[in-house]
């Protein structure tokens, strides 16, 4: 008997002791959007890793959870915050990580410690919950079927032409985070390198009392950024470039010339100009073996 109830304990003690990392989604806005498991693992955790404890405390507290040990996890703490939520973990400790809403990790502080915690052979589990990025993306009316996710571009330089560039031409639909303050500037950035026209969604409040969608051109989006005080996080959804047109044999032969006028042989003219076209590379070949016919 007194065999049986040692093993008991010891098997009870076992799965005390075995730590994990679980990565919980929280309420964008509608605190009802919680799920019933997110609470529980709330509830069982000794350690809420979080963006800013007075938030996470509040919702712990909404929903009578009592105060966990809290570690602050932010883009200037989150290299220290590792190494301290991997000892608790390796010490068997259940370490529950939220951001400040949505998905932990997704342009969110977390990215960095799931790496750690899996070099480190950490157990890693995960809880959805609400995404402001697909709440976006099935309401906007935009294709869904192929999509991209920018989260907040570079405020500025070199970086942030160059990520204006790959959106310009980006066949999926996009999807890009923005402050208020920035909005209008972002709005003319995507319309000087996407054209005026290129189709937007402007969602904010996600949730919330006051959700609002708003549909139309780069143009009239930046209008209206000037007309109306913009509050609120947004989440932007842009229309994937359209097609390009298909080179012209003119277009492609006028291109050879330029290239075999620099002294490349025929294949490197056929590769380059095909590269630059999008077209295929033995369609361009055939045109740098074969002369042009003679009109008359």
């Amino acid at each position: 008997m007194s065999s049986a109830s040692a093993g008991s304990a010891g098997s009870a003690g076992s799965a005390v002791t075995t730590g994990r990392l679980v990565l919980v989604g929280t309420p964008i806005g509608n605190l009802g959007d919680i799920s019933p498991r997110a609470l529980e693992v709330l509830g069982q955790a000794a350690v809420v890793a979080c963006e800013d404890t007075r938030r996470t405390g509040r919702l712990l507290s909404h929903f009578g959870i009592a105060s966990p040990t809290y570690i602050v996890v932010n883009e200037h703490t989150e290299g220290d915050a590792a190494e301290r939520v991997l000892g608790h973990v390796q010490r068997g400790d259940v370490v529950v990580l939220v951001s400040d809403a949505g998905m932990p990790g997704v342009s969110d502080p977390g990215e960095f410690l799931v790496s750690k915690a899996i070099e480190a052979g950490v157990t890693i589990e995960v809880v959805p919950g609400p995404s402001a990025v697909l709440h976006a993306l099935v309401a906007s009316g935009l294709s869904t079927s192929r999509f991209v996710f920018e989260g907040f571009i570079p405020r500025k330089g070199s970086e942030r032409a160059r990520r204006l560039r790959d959106i310009a031409t980006e066949p999926r639909t996009i999807v890009l985070f923005e402050a208020p303050h920035r909005l209008e500037k972002t709005l003319k950035d995507l319309a000087e390198a996407c054209g005026s026209e290129r189709q937007v969604v402007l969602a904010r409040e996600l949730t919330k009392l006051h959700e609002e969608f708003w549909r139309g051109s780069l143009g009239p989006a930046i209008q209206r950024c000037a007309e109306v005080d913009p509050r609120g996080e947004y989440v932007l959804v842009l229309d994937g470039a359209p097609p390009a047109a298909e080179a012209s044999e003119e277009e492609l032969r006028e291109a050879l010339a330029a290239a075999f006028g620099r002294g490349l042989s025929k294949k490197d003219a056929a590769a380059e100009v095909a590269e630059h076209f999008g077209v295929p590379r033995n369609r361009v070949y055939a045109l740098a073996v074969t002369p042009m016919k003679t009109r008359g």
